[in-house]
């Protein structure tokens, strides 16, 4: 069986923001305290991470990840690829390099965001990658088919991923009719939604459930959430077959 756990669900405006007095940022419900969105995905054959964002160390830590087999990066942005660094751990661990995979516009952030990473002179003890270059094809990371479908962030190229009856979008604004066609057959959907109001970049609560209502997934999670969403009374206005994600939620897919 396949296990899906919540590694963060909140975005780099999600909770605790300082200063912020509002009920989300003060809460003492533990499912309101969100680290930067990241999800694992764990087979019988394969340990691999979606997104490796500024929290990545602690989350690795707090689920006890002991092997990583590799890494599927969404895009660029400093929230998705700032733990990278902390990649190092597993090298030494492992003895071997973390594959990792996106599209060529991530793997460009990606170089520029660790330089000393890559190139001739690569600085003794930095982290080590098997870089990845994804097209729109179906790829395999040992023998767990990937297919990546494209979505937008505004202008930004997004990788979303599915795996089996799986699929994974986040930081997604706009799914052109033959992303969406890719995602239909789904059961489990995973999906962005930043709030209740529209947002110039990413989806809100009723463009998700639009979404969710199109796929008609038997399950569909809500990730990528920003303050305002407070998890109760947001768990409360959802369809029945929609859930609200939250930091350590694991479930079977």
């Amino acid at each position: 069986m396949n296990r899906l756990v919540f590694l963060g669900t909140g975005t780099s405006q999600g909770v605790p923001l300082i200063g912020c007095r509002c009920p989300v940022c003060t809460s003492q419900d533990p499912k309101d305290k969100r680290l930067r969105t990241s999800v694992l995905i764990q087979t019988p054959k394969a340990t691999v991470l979606i997104d490796a964002g500024p929290d990545f160390r602690y989350q690795m830590l707090r689920a006890n990840v002991q092997h990583l087999d590799a890494i599927l990066l969404t895009h660029g942005h400093r929230d998705h690829i700032a733990g990278l660094d902390e990649v190092r751990s597993f090298n030494y661990f492992q003895q071997s390099a973390i594959p990792v995979y996106a599209n060529k516009e991530t793997l460009k952030a990606v170089h520029a965001f660790l330089p000393y990473a890559f190139g001739r002179h690569r600085y003794p003890g930095a982290p080590l990658f098997d870089l990845h270059k994804v097209g729109k094809h179906s790829f395999h990371v040992g023998s767990l088919k990937v297919m990546p479908i494209e979505v937008l962030h505004y202008k930004m190229k997004v990788n979303a991923y599915r795996i089996g009856d799986f699929t994974y979008i986040t930081d997604a604004k706009v799914i052109e009719p033959d992303s969406v066609e890719k995602i239909r057959g789904t059961k489990t959907l995973v999906v962005n939604a930043l709030r209740k109001e529209p947002h110039p970049t990413h989806f809100n609560i009723p463009e998700a459930l639009q979404l969710i209502e199109e796929i008609k997934p038997e399950r569909a999670y809500i990730v990528h959430t920003g303050h305002a969403l407070g998890y109760a009374q947001t768990q409360s206005e959802l369809p029945q077959n929609v859930f609200m994600a939250y930091d350590g939620l694991s479930i079977e897919f």
